[in-house]
């Protein structure tokens, strides 16, 4: 085992052990090991106090009430706490409140006792490292027998579901959570608690929500994530607004649409290229104005007018009952908004660098991810049309070396307050803002003497 754990957690581990104490691998850790996989967190356990762990580190770090203190290693820059290593007393939990936090914290004494209060199987296993040179068999303890749970790809709550989702609703979606990102499946058992408890989940903070969700959305099964979250009932917790399209058709003569709105939503996140779960996000509520915005046309067939509009409206509230950040908010507004974009092989460069500017450079390649997820989602058999291929030529023609903007006009500020004899005033950034968007329309008319004469035109 010792191959696989880095020499600083070694040599932390054998600080304690050269004192007397025990310490342990525990949680994700030990289930990355068993999988092969990379390990994030080097998260342990130990029998030493809070203060008899500060007198082994005396740079350590402890800011809380929960028996975890972060120990510095020589690899690890001196900026807040990102990267310390988490070295938690055993303990035990009672009395939970707010369904997420306990109000009694004691220190336990043994590793099996820690064990207990932990969530699901899988994280429930500990790995000796006074005995890091031994089989894994004989250096692993497992008292709920998580390791036949990884073997057999299950999530399965220790002990009592029941009691694990009540001390902390969180876990409702960590269960969720674990399972797309593992492809692992939920226990019978546990998957029925959770559809039980699954109104514990509006206890819970929005950002924790928000947090869990974007995991799931960054997981190797977002999907099926999704779709978990939907059958036991969480996803009406989080967003309510996807559930509005089930049962909504979008069937008309012609056309490939054959699912109803939720389901075409759910596709489209299935067939998203992008790993960026802000765009996977987006992506799955592309067409959630479309329930809003569903009337019927004169012969009676489903049309779905400005749905873009709606969705992005839709899309801004739930964003910020999410408590996404500003720049994320913004973005999956700016997609949804303008994803209905044509790529009419007709459209003029003049709309090209206009469909630009609307969505922002920075969300061109994640526009056409939603655009190609939009398409796979709804039956269509091939990610881009030949339209779409030539739009995006044309859109790689029009950014290379820099879009048009009004920083390239023949003139600029200074010129327009000397033609007009003024001083600097809004009047200078109304007309300059005029004299682009017609430059735009024909870039032949960016030249100075002409720019001139628009301007006393204008003014």
């Amino acid at each position: 085992m010792i191959d696989k754990i880095p020499a600083h957690i070694i040599d932390i581990a054998k600080k304690f052990t050269d004192q007397g104490f025990e310490i342990y691998l525990v949680g994700g850790s030990v289930r990355s090991i068993i999988l092969n996989q990379a390990v994030t967190d080097w998260d342990m356990t130990t029998n030493a106090t809070p203060t008899e762990i500060q007198k082994l580190f005396p740079d350590s770090v402890y800011e809380n009430n929960f028996g975890t203190v972060g120990i510095k290693t020589p690899d690890i820059q001196e900026t807040e706490h990102k990267g310390l290593v988490e070295i938690t007393t055993f303990r035990t939990e009672k009395d939970y409140k707010d369904r997420r936090h306990p109000k009694k914290v004691e220190w336990g004494k043994t590793i099996e006792e820690d064990l207990e209060r932990r969530d699901f199987t899988i994280n429930a296993m500990a790995l000796n490292l006074s005995k890091n040179q031994e089989p894994i068999t004989k250096s692993m303890i497992d008292p709920f027998d998580g390791q036949t749970d990884l073997k057999n790809k299950i999530i399965k709550a220790v002990g009592d579901p029941s009691l694990r989702f009540k001390e902390d609703a969180l876990r409702l979606m960590r269960a969720i959570r674990f399972a797309s990102q593992l492809g692992f499946e939920v226990d019978e058992k546990t998957l029925k608690e959770i559809i039980n408890d699954s109104g514990l989940l509006s206890e819970i903070s929005r950002e924790r929500i928000r947090d869990e969700l974007l995991k799931i959305l960054a997981s190797n099964y977002p999907y099926e994530g999704i779709m978990l979250l939907k059958n036991t009932n969480l996803l009406r917790h989080i967003v309510p607004e996807l559930i509005d399209g089930i049962g909504v058709s979008q069937e008309r003569p012609g056309r490939h649409h054959k699912d109803d709105v939720f389901t075409h939503n759910v596709l489209s996140l299935k067939h998203c290229s992008s790993k960026d779960p802000i765009v996977r996000f987006a992506t799955l509520i592309h067409d959630i104005g479309k329930p809003k915005s569903a009337s019927t046309d004169k012969d009676g067939l489903v049309i779905f007018h400005n749905h873009e509009v709606f969705g992005a409206k839709i899309a801004y509230d739930i964003c910020e009952r999410l408590k996404f950040s500003k720049k994320d908010r913004n973005k999956v507004v700016t997609l949804i908004r303008w994803h209905m974009f044509t790529v009419d092989e007709n459209i003029t460069d003049a709309a090209i660098r206009r469909f630009i500017r609307r969505i922002g450079v920075e969300n061109v390649a994640d526009m056409m991810d939603l655009r190609v997820g939009d398409r796979l989602g709804g039956g269509t058999q091939t990610a881009e049309s030949w339209r779409l291929k030539l739009f995006k030529k044309r859109v790689e023609e029009q950014l290379a070396p820099a879009p048009f903007s009004i920083t390239d006009l023949a003139i600029d500020g200074r010129d327009v307050m000397k033609e007009l004899n003024i001083k600097p005033s809004p009047q200078i950034g109304t007309i300059l803002q005029k004299l682009f968007e017609e430059v735009d329309e024909d870039l032949e008319k960016n030249n100075k003497e002409y720019l001139l004469k628009r301007v006393k035109q204008i003014a």
